[in-house]
């Protein structure tokens, strides 16, 4: 049953469950309109993503500045890296799990907070394009395994073998000396994570990726789990994680940041106020990875790493690409 017909058909029902509890317990006027945030229009569009992802940055913009929504630059923009053979963390190409499997995970969630994850997926070269399906054509949010292997099928995905020649070659040298203990950060870390505002002022997010190479079979980090590795309130801003997924996963990472952006904290003070936090739980942690980024209502945005060379890709409404080195402090 495809998503919006699942609501329709459900809401005669919750509507009188839900009209008399609510309505009995709010005592305080609702905010008005004009006490949200507002697009400051002379930052937007605006697409930013993890790392120095340059080709898939663009991608969005493409998308923006000829009028599209966020949520098709987000995902159009994603996609660049999951096609991207020569990246090694991402999609297609991607490094296996110990067992020799590539398994990928990714999300995605759009203005009105609809969202579509799949976790551990094989056989598929876009899993951002399954999750938008689930997003848009399931009452579900997310799936798993091989479940989300097949409704891909279903959804006329064709089957692809994902290990290519190099990554078999690397996992196969790995395996000589591992002890099958993955290595966090050496391997993989560049986990794609994108956040558009279009000229609408609406923003949406996208995160996708391999996960941790050669991880223990079934692993699933943050990056598809909404509200860890990715989240967004079309009222306040967004937010999406790149690093140890465990870490992110125990703080709730980028549902967090956009709390504190709430809380009116600038999106550069809550990426900085989100790893800190994860920083106080891992004190006897060293040379972990954990970075965040984050765009406001205002399309202001930020970014905060704790492992040197992170970057963030920016494009901006006149067109204007950067990728900043960002800040980091070391665990």
């Amino acid at each position: 049953m495809k998503r919006r017909k699942f609501l329709k058909n459900s809401s005669t029902i919750t509507a009188g469950i839900l009209s008399a509890p609510i309505l009995a317990s709010c005592n305080e006027t609702a905010p008005s309109k004009t006490d949200k945030p507002e697009t400051d229009k002379e930052n937007i569009p605006i697409a930013i993503c993890t790392w120095d992802f340059g080709n898939a940055t663009a991608k969005a913009w493409e998308v923006l500045k000829e009028g599209g929504n966020s949520l098709d630059a987000v995902h159009q923009g994603v996609m660049v890296e999951e096609n991207n053979l020569d990246n090694q963390t991402v999609g297609n190409g991607g490094r296996p799990d110990r067992d020799g499997n590539v398994t990928l995970d990714a999300c995605i969630m759009d203005k009105d907070a609809n969202c579509g994850a799949v976790l551990a997926i094989e056989n598929i070269a876009n899993p951002i394009s399954v999750a938008r399906k689930v997003m848009e054509e399931t009452p579900h949010v997310m799936l798993v395994g091989k479940g989300a292997e097949q409704f891909a099928y279903e959804q006329g995905f064709k089957k692809t073998d994902l290990l290519t020649e190099k990554s078999k070659q690397e996992w196969l040298e790995w395996k000589k000396t591992s002890k099958y203990k993955p290595i966090i950060n050496i391997e993989n870390h560049d986990t794609i994570g994108m956040l558009a505002i279009d000229k609408n002022g609406d923003i949406s997010g996208a995160c996708t990726t391999s996960g941790m190479a050669y991880k223990m079979a079934g692993r699933v980090g943050d990056s598809p789990i909404i509200g860890a590795g990715l989240f967004v309130d079309n009222e306040v801003g967004g937010a999406t994680a790149t690093g140890v997924g465990e870490e992110v996963v125990r703080t709730v990472g980028s549902f967090l940041i956009v709390e504190l952006m709430r809380q009116g904290k600038s999106p550069q003070e809550a990426c900085e106020e989100g790893v800190k936090r994860i920083i106080a739980k891992n004190k006897d942690k060293q040379d972990f990875q954990i970075g965040f980024i984050a765009v406001n209502k205002k399309g202001e945005t930020g970014a905060y790493c704790i492992h040197p060379g992170f970057s963030y890709r920016t494009y901006t409404n006149d067109g204007h690409t950067n990728n900043p080195a960002n800040s980091y402090l070391k665990a």
